[in-house]
């Protein structure tokens, strides 16, 4: 497969004259070796159509940066797949963990058998897959206001996504899925605009295909027309693929973005667009279960997002062949960040890296645990400057070089401000202060409306079992409580939590601990109405699963310990994202010294907050959890102590 792009690079790169359109038909049909007879006998079928003809010399002269699977043992997976879907007899999960073990014992060499489509497809196919496009372009009411060019990516290509299968998927979903277009009752507003249709097909799909929810399942995507019809459960990408591929199989001009990483975590996002009636471009913010249009992520930080095309990036081609060390963007792409966000073109002086081997530089986002920064786009060094384009703004970057062998940073970070400024991280060495951290990640609105329902909490103890005689030992008035809280109330059978009145008693964890912080055993006990499973919630360890009761007002927890027992310490764990700071869990301290991270030895923590001495001021930090988790980010301490996370 490298081998025809490479080929396809070099071609691209030698075309720079007047006939640069029919070297990109002339060099693609090379590429095909035998199967050029297949596309050329396409472009004949076409000769005496000017506008088919265009479309099917798009498709071809794109064709080399494409590819597909031919492999008969994943046409075999595709009929398991397909017939465990159909019989329905597993559980989402249980049909997830098979088909990633069927991918385990046998699709382990899958990538053996890429290869690009300029040598697979067929012209029966393409002709097929052309002619029912222009058949939906032309006759649906809802796709009129699709000009040629926009044809050619939102409803022309035989494919939404790599290496899927090449079957007739046209035919098979725009029959699964288009009862109700065919109900529609016709009005003077909406009726037959591609806003209206797509809504109409999106609850359809939804309401066929029965969605368990995302789901990682692992090993290969079902990509056949059949499989994914019927497939419930999945990843955005996936719930993305199907309904690009419904809606274009009924005219409806859709087309896929992606964020690589967002802005302050560690994974990033794929979405699918609309193309409205009035030339508006509607991102769906999640995938079936979003209206496309109605808000996209108000509260991300984006540095870049890729709109997956059919036709080349000549310039990332270009990219390619000129530099001496490429890293492997995708060629099918379009940049279309300054339609999603603010950006900016910063020119970042180089300061950092040594002598550098590449003209070319890289700018990256913190991303944690997969690798401290990922890369995101590239750009040009110019007169001892990295310059890059269309860079979302109000993230955390830094800038690479190509050193030796490897990327190394070139300067110090930076953070692109809202404006457009660059402020740079130095720390000042000479300067040391101290820190306390109590979380390694920022806090979500839910997660700061969830500790703050500790405040007015109580903890009581009682001889009675119905609390009648109750003496409260601790009122919570500040929710940044340590993780053992003290108590000193002498010897009592009963003790509980509860929660100021309108909290629903919500807590992810309670323990009761001896003089040694030995947790002490009893029985679980509650108000009226608490539910089973929300008791075990409480002393089960797991810091997202909580204790809440459906009445906001008198909601407790707590225990019989059988006899009178002292309690020394209480502990009481607020519900939340699970990246507080935790007792016993193993974690390192990193901090930016101007050239890279200087960390700590790994240590367990033995409180909910960590303490540092002689870091110094103004510089990026980062702590890693080794025990639990995904999510970490860096951050600063201003100068009134705050936390400034990025």
């Amino acid at each position: 497969m490298k081998r025809y792009l490479t080929l396809f690079f070099l071609s691209v790169s030698m075309t720079a004259c007047s006939n640069m359109k029919d070297s990109f038909l002339e060099y693609a049909l090379q590429a095909a070796g035998d199967n050029r007879k297949e596309l050329e006998a396409v472009l004949d079928h076409y000769s005496a159509d000017p506008e088919k003809y265009e479309a099917a010399r798009f498709l071809i002269e794109n064709m080399p940066a494409h590819t597909s699977y031919d492999c008969l043992k994943l046409d075999c997976y595709y009929e398991l797949a397909e017939q465990m879907f159909l019989e329905n007899r597993l559980t989402p999960p249980q049909q997830s963990d098979s088909l990633r073990n069927w991918c385990d014992r046998y699709l382990s060499d899958l990538s053996d058998y890429q290869v690009p489509d300029v040598r697979a497809v067929k012209a029966d196919y393409l002709i097929y897959s052309i002619d029912h496009a222009f058949e939906q372009w032309k006759k649906r009411p809802w796709s009129g206001h699709v000009t040629f060019d926009e044809f050619c990516e939102w409803l022309l290509p035989y494919k939404a996504v790599e290496n899927q299968k090449l079957d007739y998927w046209r035919d098979t979903l725009s029959l699964l899925f288009s009862d109700g277009i065919g109900k529609l009752v016709p009005d003077d507003v909406e009726y037959e605009t591609a806003f209206r249709t797509v809504d109409v097909v999106r609850n359809e799909l939804i309401d066929k295909i029965h969605m368990y929810g995302l789901y990682d399942r692992g090993g290969y995507p079902v990509l056949s027309a059949s499989g994914i019809a019927r497939q419930t459960f999945g990843r955005c990408t996936d719930y993305v693929a199907l309904a690009v591929l419904t809606y274009r199989s009924l005219g409806l001009p859709a087309i896929i973005d992606e964020v690589p990483y967002w802005g302050r975590f560690r994974a990033g996002h794929t979405w699918y667009c609309i193309l409205a009636d009035r030339g508006q471009q509607l991102p769906a913010e999640w995938d079936l279960g979003s209206v496309p249009g109605w808000g996209f992520f108000p509260y991300e930080r984006i540095p870049k997002v890729y709109r997956n095309t059919w036709a080349v990036n000549r310039e990332r081609v270009r990219y390619m062949n000129d530099a001496k060390y490429p890293y492997p963007f995708k060629l099918c792409q379009q940049d279309v960040t300054a339609q999603y966000t603010r950006t900016a073109n910063p020119e970042i002086p180089i300061t950092k890296g040594g002598r550098l081997r590449d003209k070319y530089a890289f700018i990256s986002i913190f991303n944690g645990h997969f690798g401290e920064w990922s890369v995101v786009d590239y750009g040009r060094i110019r007169k001892g400057r990295a310059c890059f384009r269309d860079i979302g703004v109000n993230v955390l970057y830094c800038a690479f070089g190509v050193g030796d062998s490897t990327l190394v940073p070139v300067s110090d970070p930076f953070i692109l401000e809202k404006d457009g400024s660059v402020r740079y991280i130095r720390p000042d060495l000479e300067k040391r202060t101290s820190v306390d951290v109590r979380r390694k990640y920022p806090q979500s609105v839910n997660v700061v409306d969830m500790r703050r329902r500790l405040s007015g909490g109580r903890v009581q103890c009682a001889d009675r079992p119905d609390f009648s005689d109750a003496r409260t030992v601790l009122e919570i008035t500040d929710v940044l409580i340590p993780a053992w809280i003290p108590l000193s109330a002498g010897e009592h059978r009963y003790w509980r939590y509860l929660g100021a009145d309108g909290t629903h008693g919500s807590i992810a964890e309670l323990a009761f601990l001896d003089a040694d912080t030995a947790k002490i055993a009893g029985r679980a006990i509650s108000c009226a109405g608490a539910a089973p499973d929300a008791v075990r919630n409480a002393f089960d360890g797991d810091m997202l699963t909580n204790f809440e009761t459906d009445g906001a007002d008198g909601a407790w927890v707590g225990m019989d310990m059988g006899r009178r027992t002292a309690v020394s310490f209480v502990r009481i764990v607020p519900r939340s994202d699970d990246n507080d700071i935790c007792p016993g869990d193993t974690y390192d301290f990193r901090y930016w010294d101007g050239d890279g991270w200087v960390t700590t030895p790994k240590f367990v923590a033995t409180d909910n907050v960590l303490h540092f001495d002689a870091v110094p001021e103004g510089t990026l930090m980062w702590v890693r959890d080794y025990t639990r988790g995904w999510d970490e980010r860096p951050f600063m301490i201003g100068s009134d102590g705050s936390v400034e996370w990025r």
